[in-house]
């Protein structure tokens, strides 16, 4: 049925084509490169990198448009050995739920390029670290020996510290400073803290299997014993979802939002908290799904603490990214609430809400990138009537916003709906709850929309302009995706529902 969306995939085109090794490389092969440009050649420094960012984002398609709905599983499959005598091999492959998160990562890492064309300080240093990040990010995704997972999951968590602590910026509160080494420092060390409960649950895992192999495939055909789940998927749940923001351990979040450079903060938001959303899905429940079913009611509660009280701190801030940023750990949330609802549907949900938060998130952080480059403030009170001074951010700013509190024919719309479902077959009442989340919601969007776009203009900002040329075009594409997935789910439901279908199914057979 999905799979007549597309009767001839991309790789029966390109036969014996390492695609996915290939995109994995590429943003290394970028930095790389990079590193053989002189500092002072800026324009050679530009077309490396927006080189490297067109290549990642085509790959990326390719990727995506290369698996096939209608064959399901695992696809693309590249296996290398490293280290056979420990069973650890480098093990691509890619599947109905990573496939849409590698078109993310192409998607956002192009426009997060073409926003930082304009960083003027030390721009080599700047890319090298931002194309490693992302190197590590799709090497998350497509890793399938938990080895490589987890060794690539933390390349992608270790280039934020300088990136925020050298191009990122403060925030003066008047009463208190909050600095961006402040910010960088306490990003870096929860995610390491977060780490550490992770690779100890893949140790354990490891031994108990019995296998001699760190790949998940043959991990996820061993027996683990309900006691050994019930111990060690909370491992896997807390660690990775630290790096999803999951509640009360969310707090650098925020922090490490607002200090970090506008393409670090599309980078973080839009991507980086899917990796932990990402591991919980792809490791805990796959590898522990008994364990998955006990401590749901945990993460469900957790997870909706997320979304209420993310959107009401984010009602409560003053600052344009602070907003952003407990709207990124409230519209989490919603990603862990569908994956708590183990049904089908809420995890369609999910995985759907990973991506067009992804898609969102990094539209508001490159619009708030815009002004505040220029007003060097993102106090809400200071601002009015900006839309007299660039109605195109103010209307892209509304497409965000209204995508983020779920407006029809929107992306955010779509993934909520099926979440909601999911949640209302056997949790109503925390579906209620995540759909007040979701009012509260357009109070703060509505708000900040009528605060700082609209009303009487503040003469101080008569000189604010529009985006440039690479900001606009960075934009457009990202409110054209956010159409696009809202308007027309079905490019990516195929997938998604294959790939949550396969998982469901282990889960079932298993516990």
């Amino acid at each position: 049925m999905a799979g007549q969306t597309r009767p001839t995939p991309l790789h029966a085109l390109t036969p014996g084509i390492p695609l996915l090794s290939i995109l994995l490389a590429t943003p290394f092969l970028v930095a790389v490169a990079l590193f053989f440009v002189p500092s002072r050649a800026r324009t050679a420094i530009h077309w490396v990198s927006m080189t490297g960012a067109t290549a990642m984002l085509l790959l990326s398609a390719a990727v995506f448009l290369a698996f096939t709905p209608a064959t399901g599983g695992f696809q693309l499959d590249e296996q290398y050995a490293w280290l056979p005598q420990l069973g650890i091999t480098l093990h691509l492959a890619t599947d109905g739920i990573a496939a849409p998160l590698v078109l993310l990562t192409g998607v956002v890492i192009f426009c997060g390029t073409l926003v930082s064309l304009k960083v003027t300080h030390r721009p080599k240093d700047y890319f090298i670290l931002l194309f490693t990040l992302v190197g590590g990010v799709y090497g998350t995704f497509l890793s399938l020996d938990l080895f490589f997972l987890f060794f690539f999951y933390e390349i992608a968590v270790l280039p934020m510290y300088l990136l925020i602590g050298v191009w990122g910026s403060s925030t003066d509160f008047g009463t208190f400073l909050r600095t961006k080494e402040y910010g960088a420092m306490k990003l870096t060390l929860v995610l390491v803290a977060g780490s550490i409960p992770v690779w100890v649950a893949i140790i354990a895992t490891f031994l108990q299997a019995g296998a001699g192999s760190m790949d998940l495939p043959v991990l996820a055909q061993a027996t683990y014993s309900r006691d050994f789940q019930l111990v060690f998927y909370p491992m896997f749940m807390i660690g990775f979802g630290i790096l999803a923001g999951l509640f009360p351990f969310h707090t650098w979040s925020p922090d490490g939002h607002v200090a970090a450079p506008t393409a670090v903060s599309m980078l973080h938001a839009g991507v980086l908290m899917k990796l932990g959303a990402f591991g919980i899905i792809r490791v805990g429940m796959l590898l522990m799904p008994e364990g998955a079913a006990a401590w749901a009611p945990v993460l469900l509660v957790l997870a909706t603490v997320n979304v209420v009280y993310g959107a009401l701190s984010a009602l409560g801030q003053t600052d344009l990214k602070y907003v952003i940023g407990y709207s990124s750990v409230s519209h989490m949330g919603y990603v862990l609430m569908g994956f708590a609802s183990m049904s089908i549907v809420g995890v369609n949900g999910a995985v759907l809400q990973m991506v067009s938060h992804g898609i969102m998130t990094a539209l508001f952080f490159t619009l708030v990138g815009v002004v505040y480059d220029q007003a060097h403030t993102r106090l809400i009170a200071s601002f009015g009537g900006l839309a007299q001074q660039s109605k195109l951010v103010a209307v892209m700013f509304a497409v965000a916003g209204f995508a983020s509190l779920g407006l029809p024919g929107l992306s955010g719309f779509v993934a909520e709906f099926l979440i909601f479902v999911g949640l209302f077959e056997r949790y109503p009442l925390f579906g209620a709850l995540g759909i007040a989340g979701a009012a509260i919601t357009a109070v703060y969007i509505l708000r900040l929309m009528a605060t700082a776009f609209f009303g009487p203009a503040n003469p101080k900002w008569a000189t604010l302009h529009g985006p440039n040329r690479s900001e606009t075009i960075a934009a457009v594409i990202l409110c054209a995706s956010i159409f696009a997935v809202g308007l027309f789910p079905s490019l990516l439901m195929p997938a998604i529902s294959v790939g949550v279908a396969s998982l469901m199914s282990t889960m079932l057979g298993a516990g």
